[in-house]
């Protein structure tokens, strides 16, 4: 399988955000520099959330000193990139 791009999985992050934040990914509302302050119904519980769907989705597992170092949305897609790379 060839090595995923931050944009690639972007991308596919959007998806799980629009489901557990219901929100319109479409419009730019989620970015990079996403953080869950950014979002007024991103609480811990759609944190939680958020991050088994993409475990599931990528099929990689974050250990918690890598949950604690994320601050926004381009730190997850970052470290899925850095995981799935082999």
């Amino acid at each position: 399988m060839a090595k995923l791009t931050e944009a690639e999985v972007l991308a596919g992050l959007m998806p799980i955000f629009q489901e557990v934040l219901d929100i319109d990914v479409d419009n730019g509302a989620i970015t990079a520099q996403t953080s869950a302050a950014d979002i007024h119904n991103w609480d811990s519980l759609a944190h939680m959330e958020i991050i088994e769907m993409v475990q599931r989705k990528y099929k990689v597992k974050f250990s918690l000193a890598e949950l604690q170092k994320l601050k926004t949305v381009g730190d997850m897609a970052d470290l899925i990139v850095l995981k799935t790379s082999g």
